[in-house]
């Protein structure tokens, strides 16, 4: 329509082929002031040259002014018998390049990846951390160290102690390779980023154990999920108490809370077994007993299974923590796959 407009106006006028076509007469001008607005403008006379205007620059990012701002600067040059320019030019200069905010030679905090690690079979990935347990008064705490196998989610070593000391962890988590049978370079260990776990005697005891330790992202929670979890079952039980009267009631209690934990307490996460059955290799014949009762079931009341022939839920083959993401053609199916923990037997 403008075009039109356009070649009608070079015979009847601008307003007259406006009022024909109704075309407002400012939509016809706006493409010409598009056009002139896109022309690059000429440089004034006054404007300084790309030496100068680099110049500037160096003089600003100096280690004499990199953490002044341009108006100090322009002060001290004047008052040193030196005038490069205006202390706007100044700001322009720095904003052309993204230099106005900070210009210093700061300390960066490193990018720490994702750790990805994964697990088919007990004693290859382990994952420990520190809880804290309340004392009988406000402000005191016991402390509950927890080595979690995380194939199996079998609780390898615990302790209750009265402080959070990189020696207590060092003397449990020795202590408990050796009753597991652990061999150099089988184990992974992971945790996060406490005083404990990243002290440098922490780090000697596992290169003379030749354990592989792996740390979880500053800052992360879901890092070290199987910890995290452990802990909440724990704190959720009903004869949890809101506090303990001493340490040895502390014990007293861990005490009879592992015990179920691992051998009674069946998991979600391990196809409904308990972590002693996975941990020790005997769901095979569990499964198979299960399997059993399940096809007697269906051969008596076959009616009462609508979706066939019931089946045991699998045991997970793999356990990840941070899988990688696969790529899919598709960003619905990433989404999924991204959001995947464990992988299960088809």
């Amino acid at each position: 329509m403008i075009d039109e407009a356009q070649e009608l106006a070079t015979q009847v006028g601008v307003t007259r082929a406006c009022e024909v076509l109704t075309v407002p007469r400012s939509s016809f001008y706006r493409p010409k002031r598009t056009v002139s607005s896109t022309r690059q403008r000429p440089t004034p006379a006054r404007a300084l040259s790309p030496d100068q205007r680099l110049e500037v620059r160096e003089t600003l990012n100096s280690d004499r002014f990199c953490d002044q701002v341009p108006r100090q600067v322009w002060a001290r040059l004047l008052d040193e018998g030196r005038h490069l320019c205006s202390w706007r030019t100044m700001d322009r200069i720095l904003e052309a390049f993204s230099e106005v905010r900070e210009r210093r030679n700061q300390r960066r905090h490193p990018l720490y990846s994702a750790p990805e690690l994964m697990t088919t079979a007990p004693n290859q990935v382990w994952s420990w951390d520190i809880s804290k347990l309340r004392g009988p008064g406000k402000g005191l705490y016991f402390y509950l160290y927890v080595i979690l196998d995380l194939f199996s989610r079998y609780v390898v070593g615990w302790m209750v102690a009265a402080r959070e000391r990189a020696e207590l962890a060092q003397e449990l988590i020795e202590t408990t390779c050796q009753r597991q049978d652990v061999a150099p370079e089988q184990l992974t260990l992971h945790a996060d980023r406490g005083a404990p776990m990243t002290a440098r005697s922490m780090s000697e005891l596992l290169v003379n154990l030749g354990v592989v330790k792996s740390h979880s992202r500053p800052h992360v929670c879901n890092d070290n999920p199987y910890s995290e979890a452990q802990f909440k079952t724990l704190k959720y039980r009903p004869d949890f108490p809101d506090r303990f009267g001493s340490l040895p009631d502390a014990r007293a209690w861990c005490q009879s809370f592992f015990p179920w934990y691992n051998e009674e307490h069946y998991h979600s996460g391990l196809g409904l077994l308990t972590p002693t059955t996975v941990h020790y290799g005997q769901h095979p014949s569990v499964h198979r007993q299960r399997q059993e009762v399940l096809d007697a079931a269906f051969a008596a009341h076959p009616e009462r299974f609508v979706g066939g022939r019931p089946t045991v839920q699998p045991l997970p083959t793999a356990v990840w923590i941070n899988p990688p993401k696969v790529q899919e053609d598709t960003p619905e199916k990433d989404s999924l796959n991204s959001s995947v923990k464990v992988s299960q037997r088809p």
